[in-house]
């Protein structure tokens, strides 16, 4: 409600129509002064692992697939709503903080980037003299930012449990209670929660910054793993004889836009790589800027060799395609119930039904 009612905040603003916004009518101006793209393509690439970490989460669907009552039914739901929530709530409202915020505003120049009041969104309201607004859109930042975490105790839990059955983790994270609760799991996963305090200290912002490079880039691997895997799976599937009327949920753009995803992921990790080794503004190489965007691709590279290294090098480096164990946690569905439980051919008569349940 919040982001949707900024939406049409902003429109109005970059009309002039805040009496209280000396500037009045903006249209494209900051587009061209000071400019959308700011040290052209290096700027350009600079902002990927920002953007990866503001778009982590997205594959959390996938993640609570594994649980799905009716796969076939609520999958295409949820991934129809995260692609046009994406849509929506992100890029038509970044699109319009850029129209009503200048790029080189001060405040977001040299703000802190832990700092909510710092939000770009909060500073393109401060801008128009509305009063309290600000206050209000930094009290649904505190709330986003519960909702996130609620998210990332689910996965990570959840991915620490997983690897600890598959002898890729310590065998006490194994231990699941009663009511299906990893505790051990969120008990470590509340420990590095707070590491939030380290914000409080003189050099918060420095060791932000290397949490946002570690996780940020991570979340490239993570997607290219995805399609990877993806391309993967559907090679073993046809291999092994298997047709996709079997499976009960298929990917919307099937393995084309798993191969498109893994190309596009390559070449930000890519952009990314060039813009550390030599970074905006013309400045030499150096070790520590360089760490500070890429840090969590050697990580991932040592942690791949450390495992290697701990199994003895035990299994290929390549599975076959029809090789693959495809079968080892398989849940059986039947697909004529699935097919009943599905939702019925879409009208024209619904559709503003669909969009709103989409987005909300």
């Amino acid at each position: 409600m919040a982001v949707s009612g900024f939406i049409i905040f902003a429109v109005v603003v970059d009309c002039g129509g805040v009496k209280s916004d000396k500037r009045g009518y903006i249209g494209a101006h900051y587009w061209h002064e000071p400019g959308a793209f700011n040290h052209g393509f290096k700027g350009f690439c600079s902002v990927f692992v920002n953007a990866a970490f503001a778009f982590g989460g997205t594959e959390l669907v996938g993640l609570a697939a594994a649980e799905a009552a009716n796969p076939r039914k609520t999958l295409p739901a949820a991934t129809k709503q995260v692609f046009w929530r994406i849509t929506f709530f992100y890029v038509v409202s970044l699109f319009l903080v850029g129209l009503i915020l200048p790029s080189d505003n001060q405040d977001l120049l040299g703000a802190s980037s832990s700092n909510t009041k710092a939000s770009p969104f909060v500073l393109a309201i401060k801008l128009t003299g509305v009063k309290g607004l600000p206050s209000v859109f930094n009290a649904v930042i505190t709330i986003s930012v519960l909702s996130v975490a609620n998210s990332c105790t689910f996965a990570s839990t959840r991915t620490m449990q997983a690897l600890a059955i598959r002898r890729m983790g310590p065998k006490f994270l194994k231990y699941v209670d009663k009511k299906g609760r990893p505790l051990w799991c969120v008990l470590i996963q509340i420990a590095f929660g707070f590491l939030a305090f380290i914000g409080e200290a003189s050099a918060g912002s420095t060791v932000f910054t290397w949490l946002l490079s570690l996780s940020g880039l991570s979340y490239f691997f993570i997607w290219g793993s995805i399609c990877l895997s993806h391309i993967r799976f559907r090679a073993g599937w046809k291999a092994q004889g298997h047709t996709l009327d079997e499976l009960p949920y298929q990917a919307q753009f099937g393995v084309i836009g798993s191969y498109i995803g893994f190309f596009l992921v390559s070449i930000a990790i890519i952009a990314t790589f060039y813009v550390s080794l030599f970074p905006v503004g013309g400045a030499p190489p150096d070790a520590q800027a360089f760490f500070e965007v890429y840090l969590a691709a050697p990580i991932v590279i040592g942690l791949y060799i450390f495992w290697k290294i701990m199994t003895k090098f035990k299994g290929p480096l390549f599975v076959r395609a029809e090789n693959m164990d495809l079968t080892t946690g398989l849940r059986s569905f039947d697909l004529d119930e699935l097919d009943e439980a599905a939702p019925r051919k879409k009208s024209i008569a619904n559709l503003p039904k669909r969009t709103l349940r989409g987005l909300f």
